[in-house]
């Protein structure tokens, strides 16, 4: 929704600061928020955009705490230890893989705020996810997702989202608090592209075996 809009429905404009950059957003009468960057507005997703995630955590190591069991196959993925494999090489090309697999639309990107790393929008209206976690989630692409930020929980030179997903629902990358591996969740053929890509590495998983990579720790 543009600025005038927003005027016309009897909402207001509010300046925001956050690392020294101003992010202005209109909230119009549905409560729709977006934010400037780029030379262009973003949307600010609501509770409404994630419900199909927020069921109450499954406790334990499966790949269900993080992913919802309603995909056809889920894997993790972990930056391979390996001199020759950046984190950036790693991370774009997991997004060359996930963007091969899924028609053009927006992706909705969700960073957590653990206090520590870069959520791109602060002050922002955030939604709450797994153990009442709070993320922003703002809808973008691809392009935004390995361009936004740098350091995350996983890598301080990674930059991809700790959550994300397309506008259709087709997979779901989700990282946990503390965890140095990605959970993923798709179609059978986007999990075999990333078993087999050796730049990602993915470990196919099934609902009910532990999900934590060998050589990593489960906090």
């Amino acid at each position: 929704m543009p600025y005038s809009a927003a005027a016309a429905q009897g909402g207001q404009c509010h300046r925001r600061h956050g690392s020294g950059t101003p992010w202005d957003y209109p909230i119009g009468l549905d409560d729709l928020v977006e934010v400037s960057r780029d030379e262009r507005l973003w949307r600010i997703g609501t509770a409404s955009d994630v419900a199909w995630i927020a069921n109450p955590p499954i406790m334990g190591r499966t790949i269900n705490t993080a992913i919802p069991a309603v995909f056809e196959a889920y894997a993790t993925v972990y930056e391979p230890e390996a001199p020759d494999i950046s984190t950036a090489l790693h991370e774009q090309v997991l997004l060359r893989d996930l963007t091969d697999h899924t028609p053009d639309q927006p992706w909705w990107l969700g960073f957590l705020d653990t206090g520590a790393h870069d959520i791109v929008f602060d002050n922002v209206p955030k939604v709450s996810l797994y153990w009442d976690w709070p993320y922003v989630l703002v809808e973008a692409g691809p392009e935004q997702a390995l361009t936004w930020r740098t350091g995350h929980m996983r890598s301080e030179n990674g930059v991809l989202p700790d959550l994300f997903f397309p506008a259709d629902r087709s997979w779901l990358v989700s990282a946990l608090w503390d965890d140095t591996w990605t959970c993923v969740g798709g179609s059978a053929a986007l999990i075999e592209t990333l078993r087999r890509d050796p730049l990602v590495r993915g470990r196919p998983v099934r609902l009910d075996e532990d999900a934590t990579p060998p050589g990593h720790d489960h906090d």
